[in-house]
């Protein structure tokens, strides 16, 4: 196969010009599907996102991904490109779009600090299995290893933050590498890949033979087999339970399983709670649903998951925030863990009975072998547990005197109200994270967006862009603290450029309010470095053409919030609340679940 290296001297002749010397758009591309004929590597990658069923790229252009850009211009029709204003809000925005949608995100970034800036995303993605394929550029192959301009060495910096990466020499093998970029990324555990380009194989002609989608890689086995002995072993230790519990993560809503995960829990009556990542796959209304797990999760849940017989996970990870103290964590429970990720097996606890596999396979194999019970003593027990909760936190959180100033907690009750718990939440990191996660509504799988796993701050504002465009019919609700708005405040420039109708709750404290947590209560009240002081939000987003409001008072609060919602575009909204407010029950560090505060 003949190709042709075209380099900077020869770019002139790839383009079509008028008299004038203008430039005129190609009439040669896209491809119509099944087409073959000469193509550059840019133009390759291109088809290949049209035959992935690629919509929405995220991205930001520079010298060394120019050639994809230049092709791009003649795509226009076919994929929507969104101008950020950070490669790192691009990979967010990539993140978001994949979480709201369940497709795959796709970001572009040019080499050198374009690629470093998305290494935080790709950590974030790594450690939340979130399905994107990233494109990077890089300098000219005769270049590699001569410190060129803007030449990183992309490859081995992601190698610990992506489930798979290559770099691209030769454009002859971009269909094959980018199509097992996308199976890769969105099968099994999904995760980000990272395909870098150099630039000479982006403007390299080849022979283009079309486009074959990967299902299969020899030493890649998506799907462990499931063994039928396991699920029977596992369904034996629930039929004979007395306090069995489910505890469920992200594995189930990107194993598209809460059906399957329904049906499970309805016929075995058993009590469901869910890791931050995990919520949005039951309803929080469900009977069963009694809450969320971890450092400042439900009451209930924590006491009695070191009370139950057995401990039934779901597509989740037993990280340290859920489990607290390993050596304390439900010793007395024999452990049933359902995951994909055979790694994830024993890892942090040790499982009488391991069932590996995709949950949407292996939950109804285990519906089906599991009887009819309701365990009505037991449940009560968890809502018991609730009414303490509500007594000693909730009730205040929610409804607090009116002497006191507003709190997180009455922001989501009135935006609850609202939603109606049909809009897609997106949360950064800190208190209010915490409290929206703990007080949301949901009646959708999808609908709870955050960075879990990493906890980086930032994340919210550009991934509510990309949810926005991943469920375009949605309302998407940004919940932003004063902090982590401020690291990707430059992303309101996309929302204002784009027209991107998402909802900017601001919830103000006027400090960095986990950090100052902690050292209220474990450092002596020694705040160091927490107070943060802000700009004028209002007046930045009007600057971006943004509408918005502050609002000091309650009374103001809820009319505020509806203003908000039934804006027809991007609104900002910043609420004053409670400086001190701490966000309780809390397990405390190097403790057991079971020894968690309720103040």
């Amino acid at each position: 196969m003949s190709t042709t290296i075209i380099e900077n001297k020869d770019l002139k002749s790839a383009v079509k010009t008028d008299a004038a010397g203008k430039t005129l758009p190609s009439t040669d591309f896209p491809f119509k599907k099944g087409q073959v004929g000469e193509l550059t590597g840019a133009q390759a990658v291109l088809e290949a996102f049209i035959a992935e069923g690629v919509d929405t790229i995220f991205g930001y252009p520079g010298g060394a991904i120019m050639p994809i850009y230049d092709a791009l211009y003649d795509y226009n029709d076919h994929l929507k490109h969104i101008l950020v204003r950070h490669e790192q809000g691009g990979i967010h925005a990539g993140q978001g779009y994949a979480r709201a949608s369940g497709k795959v995100g796709v970001v572009f970034a040019t080499s050198g600090p374009g690629a470093t800036n998305l290494v935080t995303g790709l950590a974030d993605a790594m450690i939340d299995s979130t399905p994107l394929v990233c494109i990077t550029g890089q300098v000219f192959a005769h270049l590699l290893g001569t410190d060129a301009f803007q030449e990183v060495d992309v490859i081995n910096i992601t190698t610990p933050v992506t489930k798979w990466n290559y770099q691209v020499t030769d454009a002859t093998e971009i269909p094959a590498v980018l199509a097992k970029a996308f199976y890769i990324a969105e099968t099994g555990r999904p995760g980000p890949v990272l395909i870098d380009i150099t630039k000479n194989a982006q403007l390299q002609k080849f022979d283009y033979q079309g486009y074959k989608k990967c299902e299969h890689i020899r030493s890649y086995r998506p799907k462990p087999l499931v063994r039928k002995e396991y699920v029977e072993q596992a369904a034996k230790l629930i039929n004979e339970a007395k306090k069995p519990f489910v505890i469920f993560g992200q594995g189930v809503i990107l194993g598209k399983a809460e059906k399957e995960f329904k049906a499970f829990i309805e016929k075995g009556g058993l009590p469901a709670a869910w890791t931050i990542l995990g919520l949005s796959a039951l309803e929080t209304d469900h009977p069963q649903n009694v809450g969320m797990l971890g450092m400042h999760g439900n009451y209930g849940p924590n006491v009695l998951t070191n009370e139950c017989d057995v401990l039934i996970a779901v597509g989740m990870r037993f990280d340290d925030r859920v489990t607290g103290r390993l050596d304390k964590y439900a010793k007395q429970a024999q452990v049933i863990h359902l995951d994909i990720d055979p790694a994830e097996i024993d890892k942090n606890v040790k499982a009488a009975v391991p069932v590996w596999g995709d949950c949407k396979e292996t939950l109804p194999m285990l519906t089906k072998l599991i009887e009819s019970k309701k365990h009505t003593d037991w449940l009560n027990k968890f809502h018991d547990f609730t009414k303490k909760e509500v007594e000693a936190v909730i009730q205040d959180e929610l409804n607090p005197p009116a002497s006191d100033k507003m709190t997180m907690g009455e922001v989501m009750k009135f935006l609850n109200e609202l939603t109606k718990g049909d809009a897609i939440i997106v949360t950064d990191v800190g208190q209010h994270q915490m409290v929206a996660c703990r007080y949301a509504k949901f009646n959708e799988t999808k609908s709870n967006i955050t960075s879990g796993g990493a906890g980086t701050m930032g994340f919210a504002l550009p991934a509510a862009i990309g949810a926005k465009y991943g469920a375009p019919k949605r309302t998407v609700v940004a919940i932003i603290g004063d902090g982590g708005v401020q690291m990707t405040i430059q992303e309101l420039g996309t929302i204002m450029q784009c027209e991107v109708n998402v909802k900017i709750l601001i919830l103000n404290n006027e400090f960095l309010g986990m950090v100052r947590q902690w050292q209220q209560l474990f450092h002596d009240k020694r705040y160091s470095f927490v107070d943060i002081a802000s700009p004028d939000y209002v007046m930045v987003a009007k600057g971006y053409k943004i509408p918005g409001q502050k609002v000091t008072e309650r009374a103001n609060l809820r009319e505020a919030l509806k203003t908000m919602l039934d804006h027809d575009g991007a609104y900002l909204l910043e609420v004053m609340v409670g400086k001190e407010n701490n966000v309780f029950p809390m397990v405390p560090q190097g403790c057991s679940v079971a020894e968690i505060r309720l103040k």
